[in-house]
């Protein structure tokens, strides 16, 4: 699993834009800026879309406050999903990045199986991303809600 103090790895990650699909190379994306990303088991989720994303929609301003460039959710769903959702949770200020693979999940080491649920998944987590390198990171226990919270990570900044 990444580690605090190293680089985000090599990946792609898309997002739907209204100028249309852009897929994103994770190390130039975050390099020279200040990130503060987390990450969902899916999109439209109980836990995800009650809790988890609107925390973030909620303290994206005071994000920002704080010198954060870019506030980006990343799930293992496409990015129509992410698209969607993000709309739906009047998500406008955060970046909706679809893993549609997992492959950055997996080259982060913070997937999970969910068997016939789902297949693989990302588990819950947060970072804060300092160009390009994890200088905090914040797992989930599995089916825990407690330290990828957007409060927790606004206060870490």
């Amino acid at each position: 699993m990444i580690a605090q103090g190293q680089a985000l790895p090599t990946a792609t990650l898309s997002q739907l834009t209204k100028e249309g699909m852009v897929n994103h190379q994770v190390t130039e994306l975050f390099a020279g800026k200040k990130v503060v990303l987390f990450a969902v088991p899916g999109a439209f989720t109980p836990t995800c879309s009650e809790a988890h994303l609107p925390g973030y929609v909620v303290l994206a301003d005071a994000f920002k406050a704080k010198g954060v460039d870019i506030i980006a959710c990343v799930s293992v769903n496409d990015a129509f999903v992410m698209k969607a959702w993000g709309e739906a949770q009047n998500a406008s200020e955060l970046m909706m990045l679809a893993d549609g693979d997992a492959s950055f999940t997996r080259a982060l080491g913070l997937e999970m199986d969910t068997a016939g649920f789902g297949g693989v998944r990302s588990r819950r987590y947060a970072m804060i991303i300092d160009n390009g390198i994890v200088s905090k990171l914040f797992v989930e226990a599995p089916k825990a809600f407690e330290v990828s919270k957007a409060e927790v990570l606004l206060a870490a900044l």
